[in-house]
């Protein structure tokens, strides 16, 4: 790692000085741009200059821009969907540079479904990107009116929902733990609240939700499957504001405003929930002396120094509770820190590094007279990035960097008091450390070809102290060494080659491929067919090896209408290996010895992309459309032959409406379809000394029913003109009563033990909601 360090030290000196030769001068312009009312910055706002090959720039991740240009005049334009946009002729002489302040277009009678500009898909080299905007989110109807982004992201094509009430979601064959999920940079391991019926990110306090479906850029790494990239709101450099909303089940509330006026501000966002005060009013003390709550709250500070360097402080600190009085307590959460700090070493380039802690544990309790217990468990990172971005030329544009993380996964510790004779137990943690060095570049090779390419090396390895142990292909121990701390157990070293191209058809309309290489380090194991917070992690050992997923994927890109239509069909094929099962009947909470239950096998997933949106207009919305495969394939389960995975769903359709009906209403509507799910139910049943036995033949060989409802919702904005501005939200979930399946279970009719009964339990039925919104 310090050869790496001091390597990418002296690449930084170098390029810091080095200027591209060319047969005429090039200079070069630079700068940021931002909200003129709050001094947010802009992520992903265009740069145009007339008579440049690439055309210009785009804002990066913190709003900066680098353009390459030679001696002359351009006519310059800036914009950002949902803004004015700016226009002006500049004459360059000399390295340039030039802020700019963009201000919202408030007049504009229509509901705006991008953040970004308004052929960024046809003329991007980038593929399996999809970007939402914060008010599309807010205009989402979703369950008891409570705004989510897990929700709206899965509205997509490519992205499946992983069932009634699970925040989980599945991208193109991927399972739920495939996905990397970042906020403010850090991981997040579990982004569930209330068991999944909600998500742990408040769209108060987020400002950009970017999704890589495929083709992922080198940057990213450590997941197969995609990269959920949140960004939290900076705060108001200008003025003090606050902003909220009161539900039937929670309430919210978001403060922020200048540190120092135009250098640096806060942002700090609260929700909760207030079921358990509910609860508390109900007549039976069984119910009313339960808990049932959750809470998050977002933090968020930045201040310039000088023209050169900005600092930033982040935090999330989230928590559900969950207890039935005085007998059983179950309680977990996520917290992570983000401390970063931009500079430029040059108007070329540009420097992010940070310093993250990530937290997620669960703690379950048992209350008796008897007896008490408790059980921990935790997965901690502490992880170091340095990102680099170099403006080579007006074609290339360079990013590099390096990555370590620091992972303690505690897989359990049970401690007790009491009579019974409960042993107390102490799981050894296993540590490990995953590095990662990247570099890639974004070049326009023509005015009609443009690639997006890259190498990602990235390496992992088992840490001490512990005894570890060596499994046959039965799950017999074959061998148990020891480990001091700090020793290394066991190293694994792989290359991650990504490739993105476009090539545009005419102005309106190109044709993409990508293939991309992923590996994964750390492995979720659940015995449930959803999320749940207790489920378990495990790193690469000497049994784990890292999950390898290749996928290549080719679409058309079509707008119409000046850019109010946009069209797109993507296929994809993704072949993995590495992939973990477990052996039937295992019990993976409190195993010592996981790994030998444990089953590893190969996967391949497939399928097809439609997408239609209208973007502009009093009316607008889209229509996604995916048939798509998922199977696996393990030498001990189904007999060695295909079985479709959990994750499977041949169709999943989603159609979504947005209606700016006038200056105050809006009118939105949800309808989803999916095929069911891909179970596995009893093929027949015998009978041993009068106990009914059920036997299975074929791996998830059956299919729950399909799932489909509708939602609609409705929102009036308060009068204009107040300083306290407010909507009132309605909705209704499910709106025909749609009775869903959450689970099938099998069992002996009493009347009839011939005969097997079928019972079927729902969540849902239609729920209405209503919240109150402000803002002063």
């Amino acid at each position: 790692m310090p050869k790496i360090l001091r390597f990418l030290l002296l690449v930084v000196v170098l390029l810091s000085f080095c200027k591209p030769s060319s047969a005429q001068n090039k200079f070069t312009l630079s700068g940021n741009v931002t909200d003129s009312e709050t001094g947010e910055t802009l992520i992903g706002a265009s740069i145009r200059l007339s008579g440049t090959l690439n055309g210009g720039a785009v804002t990066n991740s913190y709003g900066f821009y680098s353009a390459s240009m030679p001696l002359g005049d351009y006519e310059l334009s800036v914009s950002f969907i949902g803004y004015n946009t700016v226009r002006q002729t500049i004459s360059i002489t000399k390295d340039t540079k030039l802020n700019f302040i963009l201000i919202e277009d408030n007049k504009l009678d229509e509901v705006v479904i991008s953040a970004t500009k308004r052929d960024e898909n046809i003329s991007s080299a980038q593929m399996g990107l999809q970007k939402v905007n914060v008010r599309e989110i807010n205009s989402v109807p979703v369950l008891f009116g409570e705004r989510d982004v897990l929700k709206t992201l899965q509205l997509l094509p490519g992205i499946k929902s992983a069932g009634e009430g699970n925040s989980g979601f599945y991208v193109r064959g991927g399972a739920t733990d495939q996905n990397l999920i970042l906020l403010d940079e850090a991981p997040v391991y579990n982004a569930s609240h209330l068991l999944g019926f909600f998500s742990t990110f408040n769209s108060d306090a987020i400002k950009d939700v970017s999704v890589y479906k495929g083709g992922m850029p080198a940057q990213y790494g450590g997941r197969l499957a995609s990269v959920l990239d949140i960004k939290m709101n900076d705060g108001n450099r200008k003025e003090y504001t606050a902003e909220g909303g009161l539900g039937l089940i929670s309430s919210r509330l978001k403060v922020e405003g200048p540190i120092v006026k135009d250098k640096g501000s806060f942002m700090v966002s609260g929700r909760r929930t207030y079921l358990d005060a509910f609860l508390a009013f109900a007549p039976d003390s069984a119910i009313s002396n339960n808990t049932l709550y959750f809470y998050d709250l977002n933090a968020k500070a930045n201040y310039q120094l000088d023209e050169k360097n900005t600092l930033f402080l982040s935090g999330y600190f989230g928590r559900d509770k969950l207890g039935i009085a005085d007998s059983f307590g179950f309680n977990w959460g996520n917290s992570t820190v983000t401390l970063r700090w931009n500079h430029l070493y040059s108007n070329r380039l540009f420097s992010n590094t940070s310093l993250i802690y990530s937290n997620y544990n669960y703690v379950i309790q048992n209350l008796s007279e008897d007896n008490n217990f408790e059980v921990n468990s935790s997965i901690k990172d502490f992880n170091l990035k340095q990102d680099f971005e170099y403006s080579l030329s007006n074609k290339h544009n360079l990013k590099f960097g390096v990555n370590a993380i620091h992972h303690t996964i505690a897989p359990g510790k049970l401690t007790s008091s009491g009579s019974s004779s409960v042993n107390q137990t102490n799981y050894e943690d296993r540590k490990g450390i995953e590095l990662a060095t990247y570099l890639s570049d974004e070049w326009t090779v023509t005015e009609t070809l443009n690639l997006v390419y890259g190498l990602r090396l990235s390496s992992f390895s088992l840490l001490g102290p512990g005894n570890i142990k060596s499994y046959d292909e039965d799950g017999n121990i074959t061998a148990t060494a020891p480990y001091k701390s700090g020793e290394f157990v066991k190293s694994y070293l792989n290359l991650e080659p990504r490739i993105s191209a476009s090539y545009q058809l005419s102005p309106s309309s190109s044709i993409k491929s990508a293939y991309t290489r992923n590996i994964q380090n750390i492995h979720l194991m659940s015995n449930s067919t959803s999320t749940s917070p207790t489920d378990l992690y495990i790193m690469n050992s000497n049994n784990v090896k890292p999950e390898i997923a290749d996928q290549i994927a080719t679409g058309y890109f079509r707008n119409f209408n000046d850019d109010k239509y946009e069209f797109s069909a993507e296929i994809y094929y993704k072949w993995m290996q590495n992939q973990i099962e477990y052996r039937s009947g295992t019990d993976l909470r409190g195993n010592a010895n996981v790994e030998a239950d444990l089953l590893y096998g190969d996967g391949r997933a497939y399928g097809l992309e439609l997408f239609l949106k209208k973007r502009f207009g009093k009316f607008n919305g889209w229509i996604g459309y995916t048939w798509s495969k998922t199977e696996r394939l393990f030498d001990g389960i189904n007999d060695g032959r295909w079985f479709y995975a959990k994750q499977d769903r041949t169709h999943d359709l989603s159609l979504v409406g947005i209606y700016k009906a006038g200056p105050r209403w809006t009118f939105s509507s949800v309808f989803v379809y999916n095929t069911g799910n891909a179970v596995t139910y009893p093929s027949g049943k015998y009978q041993i000394n009068g106990r009914t036995v059920f036997y299975y033949t074929e791996k998830n060989g059956y299919r729950t029913p399909a799932y489909h409802r509708l939602d609609v919702a409705a929102t009036l904005e308060g009068k204009p003109g107040k300083k306290l501005q407010s909507s009132w939200s309605f909705g209704i979930y499910n709106l025909y009563n749609r009775q869903n399946a959450f689970s099938i279970d099998f069992e002996d009719d009493p009347d009839d033990l011939t005969r097997t009964r079928v019972t079927q339990t729902t969540l849902f039925g239609i729920i209405p909601s209503v919240t109150w919104n402000f803002k002063f």
